[in-house]
């Protein structure tokens, strides 16, 4: 491994550790010429995950644009960070562990919305509000009579 600092290729692993549930090893290295630390990870190389989008354009899968929807329909709810984590987790494994290469926004879409009724119904309705791209007032309350039912 080559040292970032002085470029040298050689150095010696002080410390070796799993991370991630054992997704990754976490090495702490020093230096043999120059004597600093640093610190490498290594990881599965996998083959990438590619989200097929509405129109038919195909993009690598992004974990942050999961998280990023669900915090924004979780705004000001009581829901912490770790169960948001979590729930994106749960999705991205599911979406992984279908092992096909590409999956369907909409699948996405669909599982993020099934884990959200499960925790917060306001959280629910805002993520759907969006994603099903409720045009008008009837639309959002059809929603809201079919969350009612699933909930009595």
């Amino acid at each position: 491994m080559r040292c970032p600092f002085c470029l040298n290729m050689d150095s010696k692993v002080l410390d070796s550790r799993q991370t991630e549930e054992g997704a990754s090893i976490r090495r702490r290295r020093e230096c043999t010429a120059c004597g600093k630390r640093f610190t490498t990870y290594e990881r599965l190389d996998e083959v990438p995950l590619m989200v097929v989008k509405k129109d038919g354009r195909r993009e690598p899968f992004a974990r942050t644009k999961i998280l990023n929807g669900i915090l924004r329909a979780c705004e000001k709810r009581p829901i912490s960070l770790q169960t948001i984590e979590e729930m994106v987790d749960k999705i991205e494994k599911t979406v992984r562990a279908n092992l096909e290469h590409e999956v369907s926004s909409g699948a996405i879409g669909e599982l993020v919305m099934e884990h959200l009724r499960e925790l917060d119904d306001v959280a629910y309705v805002r993520f759907a509000s969006v994603y099903r791209q409720f045009t008008d007032i009837d639309r959002f309350i059809e929603e809201l009579e079919q969350l009612r039912k699933v909930n009595r």
